[in-house]
């Protein structure tokens, strides 16, 4: 056999059952990503070089005052999506890849399932 076919049969991680603390984790970062303006957010910080963004691109971006914007960032930071850094006056926001990893896992079911 084929390395391969061995993988493609092994049923992946994520078929085994959640416990009550993680599905209560991820139901909250399903649940953040359940807006658009943050989805977009998402998007714009993962575009940009190097993988981060200034607090100033997310805003321009958007048609909303700036307390709902950061509104939105703490909901993201507050799930583990996004970790920021002041430098200066400016605050720069980049991903959390591990964290992303583990919801594209635990989406990642086989088409035939």
């Amino acid at each position: 056999m084929e390395p391969l076919q061995i993988l493609d049969c092994s049923p992946p991680l994520v078929r085994e059952q959640l416990d009550a603390d993680k599905a209560a984790h991820l139901a909250r970062v399903f649940k953040a990503l359940g807006d658009p303006v943050r989805l977009r957010i998402l998007s714009i910080v993962a575009s940009h070089a190097g993988g981060e963004a200034c607090v100033c691109d997310i805003t321009d971006a958007f048609d909303l005052t700036q307390p709902t914007i950061s509104h939105h960032l703490k909901v993201l930071r507050d799930v583990g999506l996004l970790t920021h850094e002041r430098r200066g006056s400016w605050v720069y926001y980049q991903l959390v890849p591990e964290n992303l990893a583990q919801l594209s896992a635990l989406l990642d079911i086989p088409a035939t399932v």
